[in-house]
Parts: C-alpha cells; structure tokens; sequence
C-alpha cells in the first residue's frame, strides 16, 4: 500500500505540474496528494491483494437453514480469513432461480430442484479474498456428501446430493453472474478488515 501511495503521489504532482496550475506550489502539492491517495486507496480497492480480488457467492439452501447451520458456515469462512461483503435473507423466487440454475432447466430433476430451493427460506452472502472461489469450493467440498471428505461443509452436515446444505459459484466468471444476479450494486460493501496485515501479505 505504502509503495502503491508513492507511485500516486509522484504520478499526481508531475500531472500536475504539466497543468501549468495557477495553485500555488503548496496549495497544488496538497491537491496532487489527496488526488493520489484517493487513487491509491481506489486502485487497492479494485484491484485487492498482491494485485488480485476476488468475489463469491455462498448460498445456504433450504436445509441449511432450517437446521440452523448458517452461523457454521459463517464462522468457517471468517476463522479462513475472507470477508463478507454482502449477506442476505430471502425466499427465493422460481424465476431467479431459472436464471440462476439456467444450465439445469433441462434436467429431468430440475421440478425437484425448485421444490427444494423454494420450500423454505435462504441465506445468501458474497465473500471476498484471495483465490476466494477456489478456497470456497474446497471448504464447501463435493456435490455429492458422500464423496466430501470430512471437514468439508458438505462432509460434515449432509449425507444426501439433494440436500447438500451450500452452494458455492463454481468460477470467476460463474461467481460474476451470480452475484449480479442474486445483489444490487448498493447491497455490496467494500470496506477494510482491522486484521488485513495479519491475514495477507502486501
């Protein structure tokens, strides 16, 4: 961050002086700064980590929540070091979840699909991290409970595919369309964990 500050600060005051500003030098030098470090601070926040931030979206269907295991799946992704930026309870309609599982319309289980997804309400968050969608689908574990290895959300709260408790987007671009599709822009945060430092290298 702080070499991130420097590059900004030495681009914003040459930019400034091929202004030719009527500022004074000092007035124009604070001015260059503040623009430099709300670029930084913008770079930072688009860009994350070592130059790479990624977004997620969880899902705890149905079962999950009626069996009250939306803290644990919270807690996992917290005590990992990733942060919510988004968190959402709802019932879910049958036309969000056709765009949502648009690539299953034509399953012969899909009927059953939407009679699960929509018998009870769900929680939905977006988690932010390094390589979040990789770790997630790893901490999510198999599709199928009985191939999770233990540990896994899935390994340790389901023994059925047809109630597996989370879902978890499978790919960058998978995780995009999700969460365009299940948040509105202003439902999403960007903000700073205190423990940033401790958890990520700059």
């Amino acid at each position: 961050m702080v070499a991130l500050l420097q590059r900004c600060v030495f681009r914003a005051f040459l930019q400034h002086l091929d202004a030719g500003s009527a500022q004074t030098p000092l007035l124009g030098a604070s001015a260059a700064l503040v623009r430099a470090h709300r670029s930084a601070w913008q770079q930072r926040s688009s860009s994350g980590v070592a130059g790479q931030r990624e977004r997620t979206l969880i899902v705890v269907k149905p079962d999950g929540v009626q069996r009250r295991l939306v803290g644990q799946v919270i807690q996992r992704f917290e005590r990992r070091g990733f942060k919510m930026v988004g968190l959402k309870m709802l019932q879910v309609s049958e036309d969000l979840l056709s765009h949502h599982y648009c690539q299953l319309r034509t399953k012969p289980f899909y009927p059953e699909l939407l009679d699960y997804m929509t018998s009870g309400p769900v929680v939905v968050m977006v988690w932010e991290g390094h390589n979040v969608i990789q770790s997630s689908r790893t901490m999510v574990g198999h599709t199928n409970p009985a191939e999770a290895p233990a540990g896994t959300v899935r390994g340790d709260f389901s023994v059925h595919v047809s109630r597996n408790v989370v879902h978890a987007s499978d790919s960058p671009e998978g995780a995009l369309r999700e969460i365009q599709l299940w948040f509105r822009r202003p439902e999403l945060l960007s903000w700073d964990c205190c423990d940033h430092a401790s958890t990520y290298e700059d």
